[in-house]
């Protein structure tokens, strides 16, 4: 979180809490694989055995970490680290976009859960243009097959003939919900990407890629997830 100076003058001023308890003497001893520690309320990841990634999935891959049909999946792109990971969330095969890779499963569990409602952040390419309309249908509310679907937020960041480009933000994770919703509203998806995921964006993550979150975000997120 940060350099042993600045570390000692967030103890000084109160800042940094262990298990619920404010410490302010240098040189506590704690436990990291089971002291909460936390530096402005926010709980610090200490625990080494506990992994965070982010990748960027390409059309074409499978969101899980075997498949019996041999399609290209997640794990074929997990490379740096031998550890079981865990995805949070599904993109179908042909959604492209940022998916976190993790062993945390109470993270995991609380990142997919709508009842954490932690927003998830997709670009769609659809048959344009799209009108106002269109636009307050969508934030007002879509009923679907399987009951409505309510937007977090909703905008047009392109507007085209035949082609737009919209934004969707939600924090429900039903199949296909994007798709199904754009389809409902008569603007079938072309192209769909995730590009974020609560707190972390997807940035200049070039398709394929991954990497490991930092501790400032890994933070951020079991601050989104309510731990």
């Amino acid at each position: 979180m940060a350099s042993r100076r600045a570390s000692e003058e967030l103890i000084a001023e109160g800042r940094v809490s262990v298990d619920g308890q404010i410490v302010r003497r240098f040189g506590a001893r704690v436990d990291p694989e089971k002291s909460e520690i936390r530096v402005d309320d926010m709980r610090v990841a200490t625990a080494p055995d506990l992994l965070y990634y982010a990748l960027n999935k390409p059309r074409g891959v499978v969101s899980t970490m075997s498949d019996p049909e041999k399609r290209p999946t997640l794990a074929d792109y997990a490379g740096q680290t031998d550890e079981r990971l865990f995805h949070v969330g599904r993109l179908d095969t042909e959604t492209e976009g940022l998916i976190l890779l993790t062993n945390d499963g109470e993270l995991a569990n609380r990142l997919t859960h709508p009842r954490y409602k932690v927003v998830k952040t997709y670009i769609a390419t659809v048959q344009g243009p799209v009108t106002r309309e269109v636009v307050k249908r969508v934030r007002e509310g879509v009923e679907l097959e399987d009951g409505p679907v309510e937007v977090d937020s909703f905008r047009v960041v392109d507007d085209a003939d035949p082609r737009a480009l919209v934004e969707i933000r939600l924090h429900e994770g039903r199949k296909h919900i994007v798709r199904r919703l754009m389809e409902a509203v008569g603007h079938p998806v072309v192209d769909l990407a995730r590009t974020q995921v609560g707190p972390i964006g997807i940035n200049n993550l070039k398709i394929g890629t991954m990497r490991a979150l930092t501790s400032k975000e890994i933070s951020e997120l079991y601050t989104a997830a309510g731990m």
